[in-house]
């Protein structure tokens, strides 16, 4: 029993950088290329709609095409999920930058250029998904229950990761000309595209082949990897529990937290994917010129949702209902603050304080739904809370970018707004010591 326990967690230390790998380059490669799009966008003399349809219609196709490729991952195998998955991420990354190098070099219209970078950012929805669900099944398969949910949340940290070091090396990939063509801003779809690719031989050559019930673990849903959207732990839930007792979303133990997770998700959506305009315009910048400031903003962003997550929640120990209260609050000041800026270091604070608030508000969503329910029902709200999560970023980006073009402070003040109108809500719903036990 011992040797074979042994064996189980050799072939787990084998595989597991692999598959954190698999998960960072899907979710680094996602939004570096969001970071980068404001910029192509302007440059190309798109409209800054087109520029949120691309967000959009990628979303859209991981919510709905994500739940089937978890449950075919059970019946074909894991194994061939994984490398579907990153084969559709690198297929997806590499054909945007080669039709933005089209648009760029002006083999083809600006808007045959985006029409057709949209087409591209399908495969990505469409496919890309497959992966997550699988990598977790794997895991969770090699895992012994004490060591399971660990090793799903280290695993699933890779998204969080993910949404920092996107942004942060997309300034660092732009490429000048070769042989007279101009690559500029596609640079970075390239480079991950070459990243995704190097995963994939990886990945077909050491994660052993497997077949149906190869791997007796379940993989779940992943919400789809945004800027701005952090991990919130409920898909490891929902790999590590049975679905005995399903709960609808309007169903009144967790109605009041599926409300907190629509309206955070949608002002989470709407700030972070107008940011990169955001940037351009206030700080009177070239697109190209402000990719770099761009990526500092939504990498501080990132990294303090991370900071509260990793960090001081852990120290303050408060309840679902707190965490909410708090994050609204925080997340207000934030966008206000983001409104008014004029300035990097303010784009950069206002930003960095929203992110925060967000940082306390998932978690607090996504505990506080669990809460409401007993054993039975936890796979089945934490599946609820996962899309949720992705669901905010369809029409989110979509939203903000239409009020951005209206009036350009006016996404964030609606965000300032709707958080407010929302701490007000779960005060009288929840109340700061409620929530904390189940129903």
């Amino acid at each position: 029993m011992a040797l074979e326990r042994r064996k189980v967690i050799d072939r787990l230390d084998r595989n597991f950088m692999l598959l954190f790998a698999v998960m960072l380059v899907i979710a680094a490669g996602n939004t570096a290329l969001q970071s980068v799009l404001p910029a192509l966008g302007r440059s190309l003399g798109v409209a800054d709609t087109a520029v949120a349809a691309a967000f959009s219609v990628s979303a859209l196709l991981w919510v709905v095409a994500a739940p089937f490729w978890a449950n075919r991952s059970d019946r074909r195998g894991r194994k061939a999920m994984v490398m579907l998955g990153i084969a559709g991420f690198t297929a997806s990354v590499t054909l945007c930058g080669v039709f933005l190098m089209a648009g760029i070099n002006g083999w083809l219209s600006a808007g045959a250029a985006f029409a057709t970078f949209v087409g591209a950012r399908m495969i990505y929805g469409g496919l890309g998904a497959a992966a997550p669900p699988a990598v977790q099944a794997i895991v969770a398969g090699l895992t012994a229950r004490e060591d399971r949910t660990r090793m799903l949340a280290l695993l699933g940290s890779a998204f969080g990761l993910g949404t920092i070091i996107g942004p942060a090396l997309a300034p660092y990939l732009l490429l000048g000309s070769i042989g007279g063509v101009e690559i500029g801003l596609a640079g970075p779809a390239f480079v991950f595209g070459a990243i995704g690719l190097a995963t994939a031989i990886a990945a077909g050559r050491m994660l052993p082949a497997d077949g149906p019930g190869a791997y007796p673990g379940h993989g779940a849903v992943q919400s789809y990897p945004s800027v701005g959207g952090q991990a919130s732990g409920a898909a490891v839930t929902a790999a590590t529990e049975p679905v005995t007792e399903r709960v609808g979303y309007l169903d009144a133990r967790v109605r009041v937290w599926m409300i907190v997770g629509l309206v955070m998700g949608h002002a989470q959506a709407m700030i972070g994917q107008t940011m990169g305009f955001l940037v351009i315009d206030r700080l009177g910048l070239p697109p190209v010129e402000a990719l770099g400031p761009t990526g500092i903003v939504l990498m501080v962003g990132a990294g303090a949702a991370l900071l509260v997550q990793w960090g001081l929640i852990p120290i303050l120990d408060l309840s679902p209902a707190r965490l909410v209260l708090v994050g609204c609050g925080l997340g207000a000041v934030g966008c206000a603050a983001t409104a008014n800026a004029s300035s990097l270091y303010g784009i950069t604070m206002g930003y960095g304080l929203a992110a925060m608030g967000s940082g306390f508000l998932r978690p607090g969503f996504t505990a506080g739904a669990s809460l409401s329910v007993g054993p039975a029902a936890q796979g089945s709200v934490a599946g609820k809370v996962t899309s949720v999560n992705g669901a905010a970023f369809i029409l989110g980006p979509s939203i903000g970018v239409a009020l951005y073009e209206a009036w350009r402070p006016l996404p964030y003040w609606l965000a300032a707004a709707a958080l407010l109108l929302l701490f007000g809500y779960a005060w009288r719903a929840l109340g700061p010591g409620r929530g904390t036990r189940p129903a």
